[in-house]
């Protein structure tokens, strides 16, 4: 079996490694995510097994649309701030062909029998740590209180990619697995298994 999603992945903005490094400051109990890991999860498609890949990898490629922005602001925390147990940066800008990317490549999946272990509401963002225990946990609310109004950068999207994540104790490793490449009038290009190891 192996575990996959498809993703957007975002550079090591400054902002983000300083909202980060408050987060750490912060003293809470929190697991933060590796900077070269940040990503905007598009679906997440769970573990399959092996012989399906070739499925899934056809139902990416069939993903085709036109660049778009996307601009990265505020902080929050799911379920809530007052219950934080995954910290986020939110995206403003975006969003609905964040949404409608979401919708093709649900389509494509169902449509060659993968059901993607991902039902809930599709809400885009960027997870930033997940909360472990109940320690300075007013010290991290106040780190996104401050945060909350702030531009964290933009970017053009013109890629999405598939993902291979490997359980480790040390946290996730992430294998790009596919790479559906876009040009300005959204013809797609994809590139396959280019190794891109990060964890």
């Amino acid at each position: 079996m192996i575990r996959l999603f498809t993703a957007i992945d975002i550079p090591q903005f400054p902002k983000i490694l300083e909202f980060m490094d408050a987060v750490k400051r912060s003293g809470a109990d929190v697991k933060l995510v590796e900077p070269y890991n940040i990503h905007i999860t598009l679906v997440f498609i769970g573990e399959i097994p092996e012989n399906k890949l070739q499925l899934v990898k056809d139902s990416v490629s069939h993903i085709n649309f036109h660049s778009f922005k996307i601009k990265l602001k505020g902080t929050g925390a799911f379920p809530n701030l007052s219950r934080p147990r995954v910290v986020w940066i939110g995206i403003e800008e975006g969003l609905q062909e964040l949404r409608s990317i979401r919708g093709m490549l649900m389509k494509e999946l169902l449509g060659k029998g993968i059901r993607p272990d991902d039902e809930k509401e599709f809400s885009p963002h960027l997870t930033i740590g997940r909360v472990k225990g109940p320690s300075n946990i007013m010290n991290l609310i106040n780190v996104i209180n401050e945060y909350q109004n702030v531009d964290f950068g933009e970017m053009t999207v013109n890629k999405i990619i598939l993902f291979k994540s490997t359980l480790t104790p040390k946290g996730p490793i992430y294998d790009s697995l596919l790479e559906v490449t876009l040009n300005e009038f959204g013809g797609g290009s994809t590139s396959e298994d280019k190794a891109k190891q990060r964890g």
